[in-house]
């Protein structure tokens, strides 16, 4: 008798899930099928699972593909399982495709394609529906959306846009996702919402038109060059009732919020100072340095640099100073903001033709919190006071690339499971959209 095992969340149970059962079946003789416990999904970086693990367990058990149904909690237990059982067949979709072939010592290791357009045919009644996704730009972030959103409950990407024919071809070859090139409007028929990973001036153009066919969006920074913009598009957001959320990825990612938290429970006294640094050295041939119009530092990363002085200090500052070094064409490498409170001061530095220490300090009456490059990842930072022994050294919970927090997020809101808005409000998406128009009136200046 051939034995085959599988493993999976199966979280809102899908026509893809049956597919794959049903061939796995078809592999062999006997079926193993492993179901993951919430906190083994929790520790592995999968975000956003919401029916509960009998119920998981129970909906593979109808399929009738299943000869025996066994629970992952936790790692190792695969290569376990594999012996315990005897096991001739490890399988897995498309993809996982190279991610377990180190399981090959052991047994066979087959990876099974996908099902398309798995959220058309749902196997059974739900409050909660797999949220069909569209990619708009197929640059170089899409690739990581599409790798994150494997580790987030509820989606499923559908297809993509992009006039750029070349690019799209390219695309769609690569990841065997549809690509419509000409027909926006067509594009959005197929989809419930929309992640928008385009050039920085369609951002805006991109945002409106989705939210206008009630399609929910998540869109790159900076969502609007202009404040007037972006209050429009959160009003017609909330008018239509679909979900918009700018994708600040620092926003979302657990620790950036535990340490929002520690600043303002008191630990550090009053918050009187913070500066927040992003600069990288980019490719000459970038969009960032090559991009008269809407390239350089700040437009890459200023919103990031202006989270966390908007979360602490708030919207209301009294004076801002803008001072950019240019290259030949105009395109500022290197932008530092000086921001006045009424009893504090900020200052972010961005830089990508400049290089420099990227780091967080927030700075108090009491102590102070430093966060290391890469901050805006967020996977350490200490808390430190006048006695240098004293140190209290924070590791948060982080996985991947940081993408599945906002994408779980934001699916989270589609389904009515995350109500709450606190990580990044339309108010603060919107004053940022505020400094941007401003740097934006100052280069014009320049020129």
């Amino acid at each position: 008798m051939k034995k085959v095992i599988t493993y999976g969340t199966y979280d809102l149970f899908h026509q893809g899930h049956y597919n794959l059962l049903k061939r796995a079946k078809q592999l062999g003789d006997y079926l193993i099928v492993g179901v993951t416990t919430e906190h083994f999904d929790e520790s592995r970086g999968k975000v956003n699972v919401i029916d509960p693990i009998m119920d998981r367990i129970e909906n593979v058990k109808k399929t009738g593909f299943a000869d025996m149904i066994i629970v992952e909690d936790h790692d190792g237990q695969k290569i376990e399982d594999i012996q315990k059982y005897g096991v001739d067949i490890f399988t897995l979709g498309s993809d996982w495709e190279g991610a377990f072939d180190y399981l090959k010592a052991y047994c066979d290791v087959v990876y099974l394609d996908r099902t398309p357009n798995v959220s058309s045919t749902m196997l059974r009644s739900s409050k909660f529906d797999i949220v069909r996704v569209g990619i708009i730009g197929t640059g170089r972030i899409a690739p990581r959306f599409i790798a994150e959103s494997k580790y987030v409950s509820g989606l499923s990407i559908e297809c993509a846009y992009n006039p750029d024919k070349k690019s799209a071809e390219k695309f769609q070859k690569k990841h065997e996702i549809k690509v419509f090139t000409e027909d926006y409007d067509e594009f959005l028929k197929y989809v419930d919402a929309v992640y928008i990973a385009s050039p920085n001036e369609t951002h805006y153009m991109y945002a409106k038109k989705a939210i206008y066919n009630k399609k929910h969006v998540l869109s790159e920074k900076p969502l609007a060059f202009t404040r007037v913009e972006s209050v429009e598009l959160y009003e017609q957001a909330s008018k239509k009732g679909v979900v918009l959320m700018e994708a600040i990825k620092a926003a979302y990612c657990p620790g950036f919020q535990q340490l929002i938290n520690v600043a303002k429970s008191g630990k550090i006294g009053e918050i009187c100072d913070v500066e927040a640094c992003f600069t990288r050295l980019a490719d000459p041939d970038s969009r960032e340095m090559t991009d008269e119009l809407y390239g350089g530092a700040f437009l890459e990363f200023g919103p990031s640099t202006l989270l966390p002085i908007i979360k602490l200090l708030g919207t209301d500052y009294i004076d801002m100073r803008i001072d950019s070094i240019t290259n030949e064409k105009g395109l500022d490498i290197y932008t530092k903001v000086n921001i006045k409170y009424p009893k504090s001061f900020a200052t972010i530095k961005t830089g990508v033709g400049v290089k420099t220490e990227g780091q967080l300090v927030v700075s108090g009456t009491k102590g102070y919190i430093v966060a290391p490059s890469p901050w805006w990842l967020m996977r350490q930072f200490d808390v430190r006071y006048e006695d240098a022994n004293k140190v209290e050294h924070y590791e948060p919970t982080f996985q991947g690339d940081g993408l599945r927090y906002e994408i779980g997020d934001f699916i989270s809101k589609i389904n009515g499971t995350d109500k709450k808005d606190y990580k990044l409000t339309a108010q603060e998406s919107i004053a940022m959209s505020d400094f941007i128009e401003k740097f934006m009136a100052k280069r014009r200046d320049m020129k």
